[in-house]
């Protein structure tokens, strides 16, 4: 979608007034934002959403009546739908895939610093999959005991420390090395290095390289 420097305009969807007015306050210095509404539960989020067209939507997953994730399928049926950024608590592998699955294009908790939300709000207005650190860290974790590391990190008989794993799927995802330091609270020195030894250890010259790693591996999709 393109923007004439336009900001995005949001809809904040949660059950908790006191949770809303704490994230609008918190948006009033995001420039490229712009609340345009809230709601309270699932049935006013559709309302208002096809009244309004809003660019992303930041809904609780956990809401009376309806919950976030029947909202989410409905979004996905409008002729203009939003990009659905979940706000949650919940960090199980179970509520993270089942929301992504429902249409979402990221997954917020609830317990994030200021500066990660964002991060996550920039990235969902774009279209762009975003996982908090902890989200991200427990769906790999789950990842590799289903389907076992070897199995993951099988090329050329090549085992990668669960670290360098995890900085691996995120560079193959298209994050960039300061994001990357920033949701896994290390330096962008310490994950350049990190990012050199995976190459290293792959025989592996570019980025492009690693995602090409990451698609047959099974840690990102095409």
């Amino acid at each position: 979608m393109k923007r004439l420097h336009k900001p995005y305009r949001v809809i904040l969807a949660d059950d908790h007034h006191l949770v809303r007015a704490g994230i609008r306050s918190l948006m009033a210095d995001m420039q490229q934002f712009d609340v345009v509404a809230e709601a309270e539960n699932g049935d006013d989020l559709i309302e208002q959403t096809v009244e309004l067209k809003p660019d992303l939507v930041l809904v609780d997953i956990s809401m009376p009546g309806r919950s976030g994730l029947e909202v989410l399928r409905d979004l996905r049926q409008l002729p203009e739908p939003p990009h659905v950024l979940i706000l949650s608590m919940h960090f199980t592998p179970e509520y993270v895939l089942d929301a992504l699955s429902a249409g979402a294009v990221g997954y917020l908790l609830k317990g994030a610093q200021f500066g990660e939300l964002e991060i996550a709000l920039s990235a969902a207005a774009r279209g762009e999959r975003y996982l908090s650190p902890g989200v991200l860290g427990t769906l790999i974790d789950t990842t590799l005991d289903r389907v076992g590391v070897s199995r993951l990190v099988s090329t050329n008989a090549v085992a990668l420390t669960p670290r360098q794993l995890e900085i691996l799927t995120l560079i193959a995802s298209g994050m960039a090395t300061k994001e990357i330091a920033y949701r896994l609270g290390l330096s962008t020195k310490t994950i350049e290095t990190h990012r050199t030894r995976v190459m290293e250890r792959l025989g592996i010259r570019d980025v492009a390289g690693l995602v090409l790693y990451a698609v047959r591996n099974g840690l990102i999709q095409p």
